[in-house]
């Protein structure tokens, strides 16, 4: 479904659920975006397939007679407590995509444009209950502080800088992006773009973005690459999924990082515990662990343990 009529659709839906009568098909014409401009046999043919499309996804839009003592006088509506739907359950994904909607819907030139038949039918003096807007408004949100100032320079093509810590260490380095896109994947945000500094396409995990996120520049500062595919590069950039486990003794009230991914915690002996860490790429843990000195040890596998021991002799200077 192309987005032009994606929006037509959501701007009729609105049109019927807040009007507290029945809508005329003229008054509808005027009011919803998309509808003007056609010809008369366009728009009937439109609207039609518009009705019967909205009912097939479940939507249900009534006829009936605006004035009891004119029964040719007829319009439309959609009854707020037919539509609401009961309370639904969604998986971790079903959420997350939830979650994109509900933020761009609460961006403000986004709900000023997709509500624009509320506002011209109350101009047309049709009494409206904005409220019933609740019934198609998303409520699940991102609470990642980064995530609003980075909608809107997706938005506005504005340049951004803040800090960035990586998987692994302590201190955060400074990052320019020009962001391209802000998407879900497995269940955590990352926005996408080309990394100033880097002159290369990068992606940063909101979550690990601290402070203030700075807009640089104006907005319009930059173009999105055409033909560019957010979702496609986040699966060439994202880290690959763990597929082995590394034993790990780590002093009680250290490593945290490591014992947050802890497939397991185990009692190890006084002052110690033994967690089973799982990864993907023996360097990177080999070089977290390095990063924890002597609070971490590793037990095994071999290649994890012989990268650990390969980077604490080259900081203490021994040859390999």
């Amino acid at each position: 479904m192309s987005a032009r009529k994606s929006e037509r659709l959501l701007n009729l839906v609105i049109c019927l659920l807040v009007a507290r009568t029945y809508v005329t098909k003229e008054r509808i014409r005027e009011v919803v975006e998309g509808y003007a401009g056609q010809t008369d046999d366009a728009f009937e043919k439109m609207f039609e397939r518009d009705k019967d499309e909205l009912r097939d996804l479940g939507i249900p839009i009534e006829m009936g007679t605006i004035d009891k003592f004119f029964s040719d006088d007829v319009g439309y509506r959609i009854r707020r407590d037919v539509f609401e739907l009961p309370e639904v359950h969604l998986e971790p994904d079903e959420a997350a995509v939830l979650g994109v909607a509900a933020r761009v819907w609460q961006h403000a030139s986004l709900a000023e444009a997709t509500t624009s038949a509320v506002l011209k039918l109350k101009a047309a003096g049709i009494q409206t209950d904005q409220s019933a807007l609740s019934a198609i408004e998303p409520h699940v949100g991102a609470s990642e502080p980064a995530f609003d100032p980075l909608w809107s320079a997706v938005v506005s093509r504005t340049v951004v800088r803040f800090e960035h810590t990586r998987s692994g260490y302590s201190e955060s380095t400074t990052r320019t992006l020009e962001p391209w896109g802000i998407v879900s994947w497995h269940g955590r945000w990352y926005v996408v773009g080309r990394d100033r500094d880097r002159e290369a396409t990068r992606m940063f995990r909101l979550s690990r973005i601290g402070g203030n996120v700075k807009s640089i520049g104006n907005a319009g500062a930059f173009t999105v690459p055409e033909g560019t595919d957010i979702r496609s590069l986040v699966s060439e950039l994202a880290p690959p999924r763990p597929t082995s486990e590394a034993k790990v003794r780590a002093r009680t009230g250290s490593c945290v990082s490591l014992r947050r991914r802890a497939n397991a915690i185990e009692p190890y002996e006084d002052g110690w515990d033994l967690l089973h860490v799982p990864y993907a790429d023996s360097g990177v843990l080999a070089e977290e662990i390095a990063s924890y000195g002597p609070d971490a040890v590793v037990e095994g596998p071999g290649d994890v343990l012989d990268g650990v021991l390969r980077r604490l002799r080259t900081v203490a200077g021994v040859p390999g």
